[in-house]
């Protein structure tokens, strides 16, 4: 289903990736929605990963800034993203590239 939704023009749903001599370096998967505090689009970055091989060269960096330069397309104000609280390697870009809104998430899963 989520492949068929990456193909769908009609699906909000999103997927970039990074390669290099049909090497796959990293891939994003991200996808826009309503909010009820704002008129256009939000884009949530769902899925971030380069290899490990890529990792440090700037694949992940370049990986944000397409979706930022697609959420900014679509009309986005916002681009966010979670990540765990101990994925410090992660959060080094991260603390370069964003804001962290210190938000904590709560959640229950059925």
């Amino acid at each position: 289903m989520t492949w068929s939704r990456f193909f769908d023009a009609y699906e909000p749903m999103h997927a970039l990736v990074a390669e290099r001599s049909g090497e796959l370096l990293g891939l994003t998967h991200f996808l826009f929605h309503r909010s009820t505090i704002q008129i256009g689009p939000s884009c949530y970055l769902q899925d971030l990963f380069t290899s490990e091989a890529a990792r440090g060269a700037g694949v992940g960096r370049a990986l944000i800034e397409a979706v930022y330069q697609r959420a900014e397309a679509a009309g986005a104000k916002r681009v966010y993203w979670q990540t765990h609280e101990t994925n410090a390697t992660a959060r080094q870009l991260y603390d370069k590239v964003a804001e962290n809104s210190g938000f904590v998430v709560y959640r229950k899963l059925f």
